[in-house]
């Protein structure tokens, strides 16, 4: 849609001469695969002195449960699909297979946008993603539990990267008055969060600095909690967290799923009555549920395949300011710095904002078995391993993991699997593929052969969203379990009681 998606040959010249050569910490939209041993998530706590450390790796600790304890046990990790085994192809198939998921390194078509979900997504997607794998495990408890085999912390949708650990222990994040989260303004002369000596933000998360993209999206929230105040909405912290978490998890049930996984979808596990309905995710300690591997490792994943080489940030005073994720130093999407006033984002170019103008929008990518240059070719900068294609990484890591294959999930749930024939797959006698193909790979074609990659299919989506309203259902505080009944109103909802990413964007700004 030319009209309402930015046109890559003109955004975009250039980029993929760059993409090879420079670049930062995966902008990835959902977590980037980290090889390395665990590192408890303290370490980049608000107070701490920044360390050298790679996107996702706190994240990860505990997720080699299955091959290491048994596909029977459960702690921050565990297996959804319990009675499926192991999917473990030879790496050689899965490094040939990784080679064919790249999109061409030509200018890029546009018929690869999806017009159906705007780019803000994939970086809300991320967002949701550090809120829910937060690991703020003790250092000793981590220390004596390797595998995570306790669950000390909780993924709940709590805004843990926004709030910290309180204006008791993190300071940094809130004004004088303990109440209000802390934004400053630059030396650019912009918004921003507040920032250390060398560049790096004092947040709850330092996942959310990797990009300015997501760093101004964390931003928003700030806003949006200091406004609910301001309005007289609330009047103490407590009340203000209440309030912007509610809100939050509102726009996961009903704008993020509802767009990744469809509205039909939402209503298989959500009653009219906000009672979630169980299938597959059960854990076995309810007040602790454990992270599904096939989730993490695989279906929450599809965000890889959403990334955009490069995005339009603003237009002001007849300039168009865009920016490569991986570009040259100063001048691409890297965060871990100062905001540039030139990458300062006019949110309507990233989702519907009401009031605002329709286009030019970016488009994220169609959720298919292609991911772009970038990240299918990832800068030293950002894996200085020997491998660079994150497609490679992601597949080696679900065998290394113990993933079932698609079609043996497809199967317990009920759905008629793809074939690996559909899923273009070639599968001759003893190729070593075995009819079956990797979870991950399988979910992002399945969404491409049943939507045209506008959003998962019925494996993907079914995971996705049971395992979002499960966690949501297990967190006594969220609005599902204290009121069910709960709709954003006025003055933050429009008139339609309608609420949307938009909206809490428009009611942020003061729009």
């Amino acid at each position: 849609m030319a009209d309402t998606n930015i046109e890559r040959r003109t955004l975009l010249a250039g980029t993929a001469a760059v993409a090879a050569t420079v670049g930062t910490t995966a902008a990835a939209g959902i977590a980037t695969p980290a090889q390395a041993a665990a590192t408890p998530a303290h370490a980049a706590a608000p107070g701490a002195v920044p360390v050298d450390w790679k996107h996702a790796v706190a994240a990860n600790r505990g997720s080699e449960i299955a091959v290491k304890a048994g596909r029977d046990k459960e702690g921050r990790f565990g297996i959804m699909f319990k009675q499926a085994d192991a999917y473990q192809p030879p790496d050689d198939l899965l490094r040939s297979l990784a080679v064919q998921m790249g999109e061409p390194n030509t200018p890029n078509p546009a018929d690869l946008d999806n017009s159906r979900i705007p780019a803000g997504f994939t970086f809300l997607g991320q967002f949701i993603d550090h809120d829910m794998t937060l690991d703020r495990t003790p250092l000793a408890d981590a220390q004596a539990d390797p595998l995570a085999l306790t669950n000390f912390d909780t993924p709940l949708f709590d805004l843990g990267s926004l709030y910290g650990r309180g204006p008791a222990v993190d300071p940094g994040l809130y004004e004088a008055d303990r109440t209000r989260m802390k934004i400053v303004r630059n030396a650019d002369g912009v918004d921003d969060l507040p920032r250390r000596d060398d560049g790096t933000a004092i947040i709850g998360d330092a996942r959310n600095d990797e990009n300015l993209i997501v760093a101004q999206l964390h931003l928003a929230f700030a806003k949006f909690h200091n406004r609910i105040l301001a309005t007289g909405l609330a009047t103490s912290l407590a009340e203000a967290q209440r309030i912007t978490r509610w809100h939050f998890q509102w726009i996961i049930v009903h704008d993020f799923l509802e767009r990744i996984a469809g509205p039909e979808v939402i209503g298989r596990f959500l009653d009219n009555k906000g009672k979630v309905k169980r299938e597959f995710y059960k854990p076995k300690n309810p007040h602790r549920p454990m992270m599904p591997i096939e989730y993490s490792v695989a279906a929450y994943r599809f965000g890889h395949s959403m990334v955009r080489a490069g995005y339009l940030m603003n237009q002001r005073n007849g300039q168009t300011s865009a920016a490569a994720i991986f570009g040259q130093p100063g001048g691409d999407l890297r965060g871990n710095r100062p905001l540039p006033a030139r990458l300062e984002i006019d949110w309507w170019h990233f989702f519907d904002v009401p009031g605002k103008p329709a286009a030019p929008r970016n488009a994220s990518r169609r959720i298919d078995g292609k991911l772009s240059l970038p990240l299918f070719n990832l800068p030293t900068t950002v894996v200085d391993d020997g491998t660079p294609s994150l497609a490679e990484r992601n597949l080696i890591r679900g065998s290394r993991l113990g993933l079932p294959a698609g079609q043996d999930v497809a199967t317990r749930m009920g759905v008629t699997p793809l074939t690996n024939a559909q899923l273009g797959l070639p599968d001759p006698a003893n190729a070593g593929w075995n009819g079956k193909a990797p979870l991950w790979f399988y979910i992002l074609k399945e969404a491409e052969l049943t939507h045209a990659g506008e959003r998962l299919g019925p494996v993907g989506g079914r995971i996705v969203t049971e395992v979002i309203l499960g966690i949501l259902d297990a967190d006594k505080s969220s609005y599902l379990s204290v009121n069910p009944g709960f709709r954003p109103a006025a003055p933050i909802a429009p008139a339609t009681g309608q609420f949307r990413i938009g909206d809490l964007i428009r009611f942020a700004l003061g729009l």
